[in-house]
């Protein structure tokens, strides 16, 4: 069953990453940055549901799926591979260290803080690394700045919908242990 989960997230990530593309074109800054980037929020919510390690294993699997995506080297790919899935694990392991505590994915003040240290987490790893292997001349703060507003609005819209969708259940009557 885990296994499933952790497939079923994997090909969400490309779907919701091209989906977010068609219906955010007009906020696209460029083939990596947009104003409303929606996968943001699948990177954290593969954590909260799978954990730390399948949770990113869901997300290095989803990236890879999406490596057809662009027509760049494949050392490029792999380097956006790995900060993409570095970055909301960073957040999450310093939200618990700082914290001293668990996320509680029915509260709205855990999921807005983690998904901010997230953005700025995940727009600095990958800024950074394109720098040091040569791919941005500088760390140009316009484009850090969309990419942290992009993550932000679309981590954030994923955040409110999964916090909506979970106060629909618990007024159903479904109990989530663990939350």
């Amino acid at each position: 069953m885990h296994i499933l989960l952790i497939l079923a997230l994997a090909v969400l990530f490309p779907a919701t990453h091209i989906l977010s593309g068609w219906l955010f074109d007009f906020a696209a800054i460029n083939d990596h940055i947009s104003l409303i980037y929606l996968p943001a929020f699948l990177r954290l919510f593969n954590l909260l549901i799978l954990g730390p390690v399948f949770g990113t294993l869901s997300t290095i699997l989803g990236c890879l799926l999406l490596l057809q995506q662009f027509n760049e080297p494949i050392e490029l790919e792999l380097l956006n591979v790995a900060c993409s899935s570095a970055g909301p694990l960073i957040a999450l392991i310093g939200f618990k260290i700082y914290w001293k505590r668990e996320v509680k994915l029915t509260s709205l003040q855990d999921l807005a803080t983690l998904t901010l240290i997230y953005c700025v987490c995940n727009t600095i790893i990958h800024h950074a690394a394109w720098v040091l292997i040569g791919e941005s001349e500088a760390l140009e703060l316009t484009e850090v700045f969309w990419m942290f507003l992009g993550d932000l609005n679309g981590a954030l819209l994923g955040a409110y919908l999964m916090k909506a969708m979970l106060d629909y259940l618990e007024k159903k009557g479904v109990k989530f242990s663990g939350f």
